[in-house]
């Protein structure tokens, strides 16, 4: 049977850090750094300079998984660009990666196909199981799969939108997925949605259904007020979401493959908020805290991206090594869920 295993990992965030205190100092935001920490666990993040864009974060993190995987560019059968914050609205990432790859100029033409997801904090997981079902049905041997987020250049950086501002950086995490004859790899993916919630948590910078779409002024110039063009959430129901759907996600991938707690190595949940993780780790599923791998205080919220780059970390400092069962869980806008075990 043909598995699906992870053969490379690679991350990148820029190189601005942004404290909390940045956030007071340099941007005049009414806020503490004590009041983000208690909340969310974030202490600071990272924001991408003027002219970066996603897919620039994205190459980064791809080079480096590609080199730990022992591959080329030219080896990919398919790349998968997981984002929110696509370089324009149109058309996808993924084009755009591919031509930064070297794929589509010189004598090695190679015209991989690209799928862009949207699936926000959830855009990894959906993700793998895309990936995981090109290399299960033998359509694909090698699939680029990467979460990147360049969220600062899209944040109200003022006090009336510090509840989200402060929450998200930019960065990027890649993996490459690869055909396996070997007892490893994914052994199930599970997802899930909820429509119903989807103004919950939404950057509605337009309305399609609105003729025009944007609002013009005389000249022309489109008008769009600060409650559309910039992320709107409400936390609490997030948050009570996030809890029972993480766990419950985290549960089904479990009970469906009778697999204890005990018997997972490493817990990587999506870096949303670190209460959340905490509450749904050590008070609902009672994981052992050094079981539970967390990134959240130094990156902040990097959406699609959170999840490969904690696994590209892990690699690095040696705490996740092979042979070990890896659970990830994530949630997000949508709402979306979904959770994943991995026999690294």
């Amino acid at each position: 049977m043909t598995n699906a295993t992870i053969s490379g990992t690679g991350f990148y965030v820029p190189p601005r850090v942004v404290t909390n205190d940045d956030l007071i100092r340099e941007f005049g935001i009414e806020t503490s750094d004590e009041w983000i920490q208690q909340r969310t666990g974030i202490r600071e993040r990272r924001f991408a300079d003027h002219g970066v864009g996603t897919s620039d974060l994205a190459l980064e993190a791809c080079t480096m998984a590609l080199a730990d995987a022992g591959i080329e560019a030219h080896d990919l059968d398919m790349i998968v660009f997981a984002t929110l914050s696509s370089d324009h609205c149109f058309p996808g990432s993924g084009v755009y990666l591919q031509d930064k790859l070297g794929l589509c100029a010189g004598e090695r033409i190679k015209y991989v196909p690209c799928l862009d997801i949207r699936n926000q904090c959830s855009g990894f997981l959906y993700g793998t199981q895309v990936a995981t079902a090109l290399i299960e049905s033998g359509q694909c041997r090698n699939v680029l799969l990467v979460g990147a987020e360049t969220h600062s250049h899209a944040l109200d950086l003022t006090t009336r939108g510090r509840t989200v501002a402060s929450l998200f950086g930019d960065g990027a995490g890649a993996v490459v997925f690869t055909a396996t004859e070997q007892d490893k790899g994914v052994r199930g993916i599970w997802l899930g949605a909820d429509g119903s919630q989807a103004d919950v948590l939404a950057q509605r910078i337009w309305t399609i259904s609105d003729f025009p779409f944007v609002e013009l002024d005389d000249q022309g110039y489109g008008r769009i007020a600060p409650s559309d063009l910039f992320a709107n959430m409400d936390g609490k129901t997030v948050f009570r979401h996030a809890v029972t759907k993480l766990a419950g996600a985290l549960m089904q991938a479990l009970g469906e493959t009778n697999t204890t707690i005990e018997q997972v190595d490493l817990f990587v949940l999506h870096q949303a908020n670190k209460r959340i993780n905490e509450y749904v780790a050590t008070k609902l599923l009672k994981i052992p805290p050094h079981k539970v791998v967390h990134n959240i205080e130094r990156y902040g919220n990097t959406t699609a991206a959170t999840i490969p780059i904690l696994l590209a970390e892990s690699v690095r400092d040696g705490t996740l090594k092979p042979g070990m069962k890896v659970a990830l869980a994530a949630f997000g806008s949508g709402f979306t869920w979904g959770s994943a075990l991995i026999d690294w």
